[in-house]
């Protein structure tokens, strides 16, 4: 008989973690297991490569009353006569309005917001929340399950949370499961009394499909040097001082472009930063891509800017596809990352990046040995799989 498994995730827009957890149920022995989903919002440029053994579930129509402004979400309450709900709403706009840390935010707001969803009475084997705060917290809270995992896929304390309110709701779970090993390291000292359940599971990435993948598609134009970078148009990312490193290389007479596929947030900021600096058609802001593997491929070099991560799974492609990586330094890049033998670590700022970029461009030989290097490397992860059959057996 098959075990029953239930994930929970927000939505499957762009991002590391639901890029993850795409190839993880792609990755799945369905002879083994009958798979549901949840997902708060049925949204995202991933809906479409979802394997046609996972059961979706219904999207929690009340959810959306959290989503929305808070004059419109009263008047639907209202309208529907319900009172308890529109109170609720009410509270935690009191929250989304006086808290400015968004992490916090989240976490606290969940005490009001779980009030629209109800409890699932369907019992599983194994519940898995894959993003840290609120799909944790529904598998604690909504879930009958004989298992539970909660996955973790950043520094949990650089987000800022608020270990009191995660405190209980980790202790209901199984399994506290973090993609990276400093990220591990940061749980077990920040919750000592669950040192025990903290485990380590790295994104699975299939070399074979980014490989694949990254052969089909868009073909870019090509200048002297091509540079991509990947993710969410975020603070966090550094695009910002990627913007200021590209207008230091053309600077200095380097002919390049600079493509940066994603979207978020800091977009029209971005657009403004780019314009001022005069960087029209050399850093470009491609936007969302179901497939940003092409701009990888095709890239001379790769630039990760981020002022902090888990463990990036654009690294992990980078490598997959061979290409010569700058990034900047954060704790966990170690991981995946040997300064000076497979790619370059340079300071979290702009000059740095620069100069991390330029020594690439200009030394040809040294881009060539980082080349080879990682042709000898292992860069896919598609083994990590058995570790969760592992916890849900």
């Amino acid at each position: 008989m098959k075990k029953r498994i239930l994930f929970v995730m927000n939505n499957l827009t762009c991002g590391g973690a639901e890029k993850s957890l795409i190839s993880l149920l792609q990755s799945i022995d369905y002879s083994l297991f009958e798979v549901d989903l949840l997902l708060f919002r049925q949204e995202g440029i991933f809906m479409n490569l979802l394997p046609e053994q996972v059961n979706l579930l219904d999207e929690p129509v009340e959810y959306q009353y959290f989503d929305m402004s808070i004059k419109s979400a009263l008047l639907a309450c209202m309208k529907q006569g319900n009172f308890k709900l529109a109170w609720a709403r009410l509270l935690a706009g009191y929250i989304f309005k006086t808290e400015p840390n968004v992490a916090r935010c989240e976490q606290r707001v969940w005490k009001y917001s779980s009030r629209s969803l109800k409890k699932l009475t369907k019992e599983y084997d194994a519940a898995i929340g894959y993003l840290e705060k609120k799909p944790i917290y529904f598998v604690t809270d909504k879930v009958m399950a004989k298992k539970k995992l909660g996955f973790i896929h950043t520094d949990y304390d650089k987000m800022g949370m608020d270990p009191v309110i995660d405190n209980k709701h980790f202790e209901q779970l199984d399994h506290i499961v973090s993609v990276s090993e400093q990220s591990v390291d940061v749980l077990m000292n920040r919750f000592p009394t669950f040192k025990h359940k903290v485990e380590l599971m790295y994104n699975i990435v299939s070399s074979a499909a980014v490989t694949d993948m990254a052969s089909v598609g868009k073909t870019i134009e090509k200048s002297e040097i091509t540079l991509t970078s990947v993710g969410r148009l975020i603070h966090i990312k550094g695009f910002n001082m990627a913007v200021e490193a590209c207008e230091m290389l053309i600077r200095e007479g380097y002919k390049v472009k600079w493509y940066v596929v994603g979207e978020g947030e800091e977009r029209n900021r971005l657009e403004k930063f780019i314009h001022d600096k005069r960087l029209e058609g050399r850093f470009i802001l491609t936007g969302l891509q179901e497939n940003p593997y092409p701009y990888m491929k095709q890239c001379d070099i790769y630039v990760h800017t981020s002022l902090f991560e888990g463990r990036p799974l654009t690294i992990t492609e980078a490598k997959v596809l061979h290409k010569p990586i700058v990034s900047t330094n954060f704790e966990s890049v170690y991981d995946q990352l040997t300064h000076e033998r497979n790619g370059i670590i340079v300071e979290r700022d702009s000059e740095s990046i620069f100069k991390g970029i330029k020594r690439l461009i200009d030394d040809v030989a040294l881009r060539q040995q980082f080349v080879e290097r990682l042709k000898q490397e292992q860069s896919g992860t598609e083994d990590e799989i058995q570790k969760l059959y592992q916890w849900i057996s």
